[in-house]
């Protein structure tokens, strides 16, 4: 691989129309840090979309668009990261239907979140091949572009997992290529004596010891190599674990920080439940949903004291308040020194000096609708280039690149 694709990451988002807070918190944060330090693809995962709600699709076009909106608005820089809608590229499909092929059953009614869904909507008929085969899309949403790094939460890690076995099989059942000991000896021999002397070495401390340090080392120093070819890479990092040419990269989960931005009620933020602050509410709507809250039941007068742990208002707090506020707020609310209403105003501040310059982009961006086409077009062309190159291999290890 090359240094490029070592830093590369992969993540996307089901469209759902406006975003809100959580959506902000729990993953816009994370892919404006990301992408500053990798290289970043974020794609619009429309097919994904329809796993759940493939019997009514009227409202997924426009939910693209206001999703893109919003995540311009949140500061992901389409000049820094490649950005494209997931049904504009025939290569997921092509790719998951290749691997599906060779995937076992049991590996997809394993993943934990398969029985979780089906519990949790059951009003939904999810008996659907495409509901159980969507984390198999989702590694070839992964594996199409040789991401190393798949940003998750704790929760979707064993997607990765998934992922990761996917690529094993793969790269087992068809990186074989004829002649593959012979490439690899070759590739050696491009090294260099000394480097080819300390690949030689490392590989035979990880196959016969087990030293997974020395793994690592001989990985690096594969892919540091500047006078040997992208195939040849892929040949002699294939070797050292005995599996043959890596065509599919395995990916690493790359956990981010829990954030659970809590809603207006004190359950997690959410559209479904009604509790959410969208990232375009005007400063009034903001001030009136906040205002609005439930507090503590036993504040019933504002000299009854009560407990901030109690209140949803403290949940937000914890999240926008530094420690000197929230020791005001817990001083004040047990000694009812504070109403209510006292206790909601900083909140208020906060998220209004948060929201207002995504605000002030949103408007920017709703007056010139066609600049979201143009980055999304741009986008696809860019993760054209790279899927199309991962399809090419693909098929030439599975025997389908003849005319």
């Amino acid at each position: 691989m090359s240094s490029t694709a070592d830093k590369r990451v992969l993540s996307g988002m089901r469209p759902t129309g406006r975003l809100h807070l959580g959506h902000y918190h729990g993953v816009l944060k994370n892919w404006v840090k990301l992408q500053h330090e990798y290289e970043c693809f974020f794609f619009i995962a429309d097919w994904h979309a329809l796993t759940t709600h493939y019997e009514d699709v009227r409202g997924i076009e426009n939910s693209v668009w206001e999703m893109l909106a919003d995540w311009l608005a949140a500061g992901v820089d389409p000049s820094h990261a490649v950005l494209f809608v997931q049904s504009r590229m025939p290569q997921h499909a092509e790719l998951h239907l290749l691997l599906s092929m060779m995937t076992p059953l049991p590996w997809l009614e394993r993943v934990p979140t398969y029985k979780d869904q089906q519990e949790q909507l059951k009003e939904k008929d999810l008996a659907t091949y495409g509901f159980l085969g969507y984390p198999l899309l989702q590694s070839a949403d992964i594996l199409l572009y040789k991401a190393r790094h798949v940003p998750v939460g704790a929760d979707q890690v064993a997607h990765v997992e998934l992922t990761r076995e996917v690529a094993r099989r793969f790269n087992h059942l068809f990186g074989r290529e004829p002649g593959f000991q012979e490439a690899v000896d070759q590739a050696i021999d491009k090294m260099g004596k000394k480097s080819a002397r300390v690949y030689v070495d490392l590989r035979r401390r990880y196959q016969e010891l087990g030293d997974a340090d020395a793994l690592a080392t001989a990985q690096a120093l594969v892919r540091d190599q500047s006078n040997i070819t992208l195939g040849d890479k892929e040949r002699l990092l294939g070797a050292l674990e005995g599996l043959g040419k890596i065509i599919l990269p395995e990916p690493q989960a790359l956990l981010t920080p829990a954030a659970r931005m809590p809603g207006l009620d004190g359950r997690k933020m959410a559209k479904s439940y009604g509790n959410a602050i969208s990232l375009r509410d005007e400063s009034d709507v903001v001030a009136e949903k906040v205002r609005k809250m439930p507090t503590d039941t036993a504040r019933v007068r504002r000299t009854d004291a009560g407990e901030p742990t109690r209140c949803p208002v403290w949940a937000l707090h914890e999240v926008y308040s530094d420690e000197a506020r929230r020791t005001w707020v817990m001083e004040g609310c047990r000694s009812a020194g504070i109403g209510c209403l006292e206790c909601k105003k900083p909140i208020i501040d906060a998220i209004n000096d948060e929201l207002a310059p995504m605000r002030q982009r949103a408007a920017e961006i709703e007056r010139n609708p066609d600049m979201l086409r143009s980055i999304i077009a741009e986008g696809c062309a860019r993760a054209r280039e790279v899927a199309e190159d991962t399809m090419d291999e693909v098929r030439e290890a599975m025997g389908l690149a003849y005319r």
